[in-house]
């Protein structure tokens, strides 16, 4: 009698699992066709590393390249057994940080220049082809992109009659879009004196592109000089994998002696000093 109860109770107990696993299964296969559009790809009911994994990946995408100075700090304070490495580290992912963004907003102008010497030559060709001067400047502005953050309100004067070389003028103060001045002063005359814009047009973008292929072949000229900057700044790490590899302990003697952080606190103020000046002089070469 006890063995039909335990088979009765096993039975059950089975077909209560396979119900709920199938009406579990049911319910998450409708939220999945119901929520499968949802943009941060998770999917309820799933395990959590699932849910985790798209969230993990989204912050590793957005973590900036500043923050890998950690990283090695950590690595440098754990071969040493040291605190130092992880207050250089903290100290250098501003540094690190503010260079980057530099380097960003240069490349953002960059682009933007670029973009303003497309909006000329896209216009030029739409004139030629015999469009007036208010739908040129529409028809070339969304694709080249040229008007960056100031296109609504450029297209807003080109659209309802307003004054479009001073919103030109006005989007030409934004970093990258010095060439827009050039094209208010071309709209200006041509509206004004009735000259031709397209020829204007074609005169601006050469001079645009004459300025760019200039200020990339400093850019390769002094490429050799960056060059010269990384190697040199290179150096110690050179002279501490030399250390090691003639068995010495260039960190422990570093980081663990009075002379050793005299010579490490000399050698940091020298080669951010170096650094400083050598990027300087590189930098001045390029805006000469």
């Amino acid at each position: 009698m006890s063995f039909v109860a335990c088979a009765a109770a096993v039975c059950a107990g089975t077909a209560a699992w396979l119900t709920v696993g199938h009406e579990r299964g049911l319910r998450r296969a409708r939220l999945l066709l119901t929520d499968l559009g949802r943009a941060d790809g998770e999917v309820p009911g799933a395990p959590p590393w699932e849910r985790w994994l798209p969230r993990a990946r989204g912050w590793a995408r957005g973590l900036r390249g500043e923050w890998l100075c950690l990283p090695v700090a950590v690595v440098l304070a754990v071969l040493g057994e040291s605190v130092l490495p992880l207050i250089g580290g903290a100290l250098a992912v501003p540094l690190v940080g503010r260079r980057l963004r530099a380097r960003e907003r240069r490349r953002a102008q960059e682009r933007r220049a670029d973009g303003v010497v497309a909006l000329c030559g896209a216009a030029a060709g739409e004139l030629r082809a015999g469009q007036q001067p208010l739908q040129a400047l529409l028809a070339a502005a969304g694709p080249t992109g040229g008007l960056g953050g100031a296109e609504a309100a450029v297209l807003a004067a080109a659209r309802f009659g307003g004054d479009v070389p001073d919103a030109l003028r006005q989007a030409a103060r934004e970093p990258g879009a010095d060439g827009l001045a050039g094209l208010a002063a071309c709209w200006r005359v041509a509206v004004d004196g009735g000259a031709g814009l397209a020829a204007g047009l074609d005169r601006l973008e050469a001079a645009l592109r004459a300025e760019r292929d200039q200020r990339e072949g400093l850019r390769a000229q002094l490429a050799g000089a960056w060059s010269t900057v990384v190697v040199l700044a290179l150096l110690p790490v050179v002279g501490l994998v030399m250390g090691w590899a003639l068995g010495a302990d260039p960190l422990r003697v570093l980081l663990h002696t009075p002379a050793g952080l005299g010579c490490l606190a000399a050698g940091a103020l020298l080669e951010g000093a170096g650094l400083w000046w050598a990027a300087r002089i590189v930098r001045a070469g390029e805006t000469s």
